[in-house]
């Protein structure tokens, strides 16, 4: 009879946790917030993701492959690189924010310009997209505060920047694209 290892190690219930590498740190670290942000970042793309399989399967393909981008930042966060080598986050390179930015210059050419703040809603995918989108954000901050601290591949930060910039696109994309009027902000309300 196999045994399934059991979920719980109960090595964290002092408040630590380990590394890449098994090294023990607190869990408020800010590597484990850069991280568990990526992590949390990567849980609701794949809702968006799972949203917009059947009206843009071209899309999901692509929201998969940062999940895996996005699973590749958090284990690379998620190793020791205190000391002085400068280690590049595996398997991301200048190419892979190239295609976001190609992506989101795609997108933005089918969309009228802005005028106003836009506010997240619309439809059910644009609000979804936004979310993605600060959670995108609270990410970045947290990765360049890890950053402060110790080194973390520049790419890292360039690609994270701009999935934030290609989550508002695709917000705003979805909505003109299915005749969703888009919600602007109303300073005096």
């Amino acid at each position: 009879m196999t045994m399934k290892s059991n979920i719980y190690t109960e090595t964290g219930d002092n408040g630590t946790t380990s590394l890449v590498g098994g090294k023990r740190v607190k869990k408020t670290d800010i590597r484990i917030e850069a991280y568990g942000t990526v992590d949390e970042l990567n849980a609701f793309l794949g809702k968006l993701a799972i949203n917009c399989k059947l009206e843009y399967p071209e899309m999901y393909g692509f929201l998969r492959k940062i999940q895996n981008k996005l699973f590749n930042i958090g284990a690379y966060l998620a190793s020791d690189n205190s000391s002085s080598q400068r280690t590049p986050c595996p398997n991301l390179t200048i190419d892979d924010v190239n295609e976001v930015e190609r992506i989101i210059d795609t997108l933005d050419g089918e969309l009228p310009p802005i005028k106003h703040f836009i506010l997240p809603g619309g439809s059910q995918l644009s609000a979804s997209s936004q979310v993605c989108r600060v959670v995108t954000r609270r990410c970045e901050r947290r990765v360049f505060e890890l950053a402060d601290e110790s080194y973390v591949d520049p790419v890292v930060l360039k690609y994270l920047n701009r999935l934030s910039d290609f989550f508002f696109v695709f917000a705003r994309y979805n909505n003109i694209h299915n005749q969703i009027e888009e919600i602007f902000w109303n300073p005096e309300a």
